[in-house]
């Protein structure tokens, strides 16, 4: 085993072999290690995520380093059959990278049968190991923006459907319409870990069992137009959603948290109104959600600098103030500005919205398509009765030093857990060069741009591990991606730093177009075992 520093919140152990993952994830389900919250496990690695007031990374070092590897996962007997139109982008490209023809690549790939080793990525999103030998091809050496649902993909060693239209790396060599998730179903992954899989050739199959019948949509709860208090949505801006503190522990789902990027500003709007701390209010982006007012309300606005105007019934203007509760009229219409500094609003009711929880929480992921969604024009946003101990709190102090396009956005980051695979160079270019914020940036994460691209000293396929928030991976053209709330569970390119956790918040904030600066507060060091017992319990040597 080899223990990877990730952040003060994580390590990743990586083991020899998928054989070992799968026994070390058996037994540290089957006996938890202290303070543990999460466990990512992927091809050859854990990672794993802990409460630093419960624990420590030697601790958990020490307790992992003493588990016997001889547990086996067992094998389902379910078989899951997907047919596949064999027509994807990326088809001959991989039979030239395997030297035989298109055709054959079809041949081998319908031949063979599959186990889903692991989920991540996006929920319904199965590693699929077996088949042919022959496959083993790389990623593509830059991510597409968007690939669509059902594509049926390889890398490396392993094949998969990606079950929403996301971003990915993977070579397109089909796609089928059978849905890899589904909420509608008990099980909405269709592909748990352990089953068997065959892919069809749909060509030779009749047309009716070539087509996938239609999932029923999920139901969604109907809003009571009876309701006295609402927020009508008469705009939306670049992007507005519901947020609260995420939808943690659903890791084994293959689902990531989500939730609010600026978590301080969602808490701080809830408190402001009386809520709950983990109450759902609006995340938006950029300027332009306007709200009115369907009954007398009371709303609060954090995060982003920007100016809140309130237009009444009658036609007269005025301004709101930020970080402080303020009453709306019936009628009256709440207009967020165009920010000056920050990237994201976030807009808190008092009573809370009536938004009925996905896997027990009321986050939108962008990714995954988990959780309500986006608002649109003409949304009426019910309001819940506020409980009678809820008290409205006084204004509190606005952050002053939230992102902007005019200076360097500094950000501190831990090294760890592949910063070994990049050249020294690479490594000291990353805190010395200044980064721009792309318009390709969104919840799932900033792509960032240097001059200067980072160099690796290792070039070989990283098989795909769990990446935390914050992560900045690399892809294969030197140019980092930083990981925000909707990020995937896993990815196969190596994350050279982390974010500290304490400017997670402030990543949020970046607007498109910002530089950014890293400023290194861990260097890279891996965890020996033995080493760690020699470590005190209260702190951790960088």
């Amino acid at each position: 085993m080899r223990f990877l520093p990730v952040n003060s919140r994580a390590l990743l152990v990586e083991l020899a072999d998928l054989d070992d993952t799968l026994a070390l994830l058996a037994s540290l389900q089957k006996t938890p290690v202290h303070g543990v919250e999460e466990l990512v496990p992927a091809a050859q690695t854990i990672l794993v995520q802990f409460r630093p007031s419960a624990t420590t990374a030697p601790q958990i070092v020490r307790e992992i380093a003493s588990r016997r590897l001889d547990a086996r996962a067992g094998r389902s007997d379910v078989l899951v059959e997907i047919p596949v139109h064999y027509n994807g982008e990326d088809l001959t490209d991989v039979a030239q990278m395997l030297g035989i023809s298109a055709d054959e690549v079809i041949r081998r790939h319908t031949q063979g049968e599959y186990t889903v080793a692991f989920t991540g990525f996006a929920p319904g999103f199965g590693y699929l190991v077996g088949g042919d030998p022959i496959f083993n091809v790389p990623r593509r050496s830059s991510p597409r923006t968007r690939v669509p649902a059902g594509s049926v993909a390889l890398a490396g060693h392993f094949s998969a459907v990606y079950p929403q239209a996301s971003p990915g790396g993977w070579q397109l060599i089909g796609v089928t319409e059978t849905p890899m998730w589904d909420l509608s179903r008990e099980l909405p992954a269709l592909l748990q870990p352990g089953y068997r899989v065959k892919f069809v050739d749909a060509a030779t199959l009749p047309q009716a069992a070539a087509t996938a019948a239609e999932a029923p949509a999920p139901e969604t709860k109907q809003q009571d137009p009876s309701r006295t208090s609402a927020l009508l949505v008469r705009a939306t801006g670049l992007l507005s959603v519901f947020q609260d503190r995420g939808r943690h522990g659903q890791a084994g789902q293959g689902v990531s948290a989500a939730g609010a990027v600026d978590q301080a500003a969602l808490k701080t709007a809830n408190r402001l109104v009386g809520n709950a701390s983990d109450v759902a209010a609006l995340e938006t982006v950029g300027g332009g959600l306007q709200l009115k007012s369907r009954g007398d309300t009371v709303v609060a606005v954090t995060g982003a600098d920007a100016v809140l105007s309130i237009t009444t019934a009658a036609g007269q203007r005025w301004n709101a103030a930020r970080y402080a509760p303020f009453a709306l009229a019936d009628g009256d219409t709440l207009a967020i500005g165009q920010p000056v500094a920050g990237a994201r609003c976030y807009v808190a009711v008092r009573g809370g919205f009536d938004v009925t929880p996905v896997l027990g929480s009321c986050s939108t992921d962008t990714l995954a398509h988990v959780g309500p969604e986006a608002l649109k024009v003409g949304d009426v946003l019910s309001v819940l009765p506020a409980p009678r101990h809820a008290i409205v709190g006084e204004a509190a102090l606005a952050p002053d030093d939230l992102p902007t396009l005019h200076d360097d956005v500094v950000l501190d980051i831990e090294f760890g857990p592949r910063t070994d695979w990049f050249t020294p160079d690479a490594v000291e270019l990353l805190c010395t060069q200044r980064w721009q914020v792309t318009p390709q940036s969104n919840r799932v994460g900033l792509r960032i741009l240097g001059d200067v691209p980072l160099s690796r000293t290792v070039t070989a396929e990283l098989p795909s591990e769990g990446t935390p928030l914050g992560a900045l991976q690399v892809p294969a053209n030197g140019q980092p991606v930083l990981f925000l709330a909707d990020h995937p569970l896993t990815g196969g390119y190596p994350v050279i730093a982390c974010i500290a956790p304490h400017h997670l918040d402030r990543a949020g904030q970046i607007p498109v177009g910002a530089w950014l600066r890293f400023n290194p507060i861990r260097q890279f060091s891996e965890i020996a075992p033995a080493e760690s017992a020699s470590l005190s319990d209260e702190e951790e040597t960088p």
